[in-house]
């Protein structure tokens, strides 16, 4: 995508057309910890942006690339666009510089869903790993607002130290509800946290749902996913009833460049929430 686009070059542009950027104004940066913050954008010429929970989008930044960020808000506000974004690149931390009335490009939204309605009826396990619970957290807000659909709802979060989470006063809010059970850890612990140590992993044995009737989403880094599906397995877990999202190395968010290929699929295109039984033979195998 050539760089020299404009706002006012892409005003006009059918908002459909997958490669073309639509734009958006910010409406709000909010910093999350040291290297992630929180953009929420509103559509230029208006409108909604509907999503479902666990889809990305592309984000614009004029004159340096683009980058996928998942869409971390509320589906049930599609007139809002929420992405939450960690600064490790040029294009990240450019996003990262925006303030209010500034204006980023936008293609999407592109890739699979959380089945969160699918779900409906059952007991509901999420699993998120440091930033992990962003693309996580606008299936929190589905199952919020539909909570009489669901049975035992389970959020279980994990990051490397109290600095690292995500959403710390939604997550006070969270946990002091009594139709949801939320357990918060770190890897290690700065004097002022009084919470839990330890892997995140520690908490799925005693955590209460109905193997048989359980649908599990799981969010993180890689090694935190495969140990998190082992104990969940263990649990007696259908496999059929096992998701995990499998984010990285998007490009193009329309299967042309295969930055993202994944055995057979592309993260992109096929993804990026998976069920576990479809990768399974691939989560194990080193280089892909």
């Amino acid at each position: 995508m050539s760089t020299n686009s404009t706002p006012e070059t892409m005003m006009g542009r059918e908002p459909s057309a997958p490669m073309l950027p639509r734009p958006c104004t910010v409406q709000r940066v909010r910093q999350e910890t040291y290297d992630t913050f929180t953009l929420e954008l509103a559509p230029a010429a208006g409108g909604a942006f509907p999503f479902a929970p666990g889809q990305f989008n592309m984000l614009y930044a004029f004159g340096v690339g683009e980058v996928a960020i998942s869409i971390s808000g509320d589906p049930g506000r599609p007139e809002k666009l929420v992405h939450t974004i960690r600064a490790v690149g040029a294009t990240t931390k450019a996003l990262g510089h925006l303030r209010r009335g500034d204006t980023v490009g936008v293609r999407g939204p592109f890739g699979s869903a959380w089945p969160a309605a699918a779900a409906a009826g059952r007991d509901l396990i999420i699993i998120a790993g440091g930033i992990g619970l962003a693309p996580l957290r606008p299936v929190v807000y589905h199952v919020l607002r539909n909570r009489q659909k669901y049975g035992n709802v389970v959020l279980l979060y994990g990051a490397r130290t109290p600095a690292d989470l995500l959403y710390t006063k939604e997550l006070e809010q969270w946990r002091g509800r009594f139709d949801l059970d939320v357990q918060v850890t770190v890897d290690r612990a700065s004097a002022s946290w009084h919470g839990t140590v330890g892997v995140v992993t520690n908490f799925i044995p005693r955590a209460r749902f109905d193997p048989s009737e359980t649908v599990a989403m799981i969010c993180g880094p890689e090694i935190m996913m495969r140990f998190a599906i082992q104990e969940i397995e263990e649990m007696e877990v259908n496999t059929d009833n096992i998701y995990v999202s499998m984010e990285r190395n998007m490009k193009c968010a329309v299967g042309f460049c295969g930055h993202c290929q994944f055995g057979p699929a592309f993260i992109c295109k096929d993804g990026p929430v998976f069920s576990y039984n479809s990768i399974k033979t691939l989560l194990n195998i080193r280089g892909i």
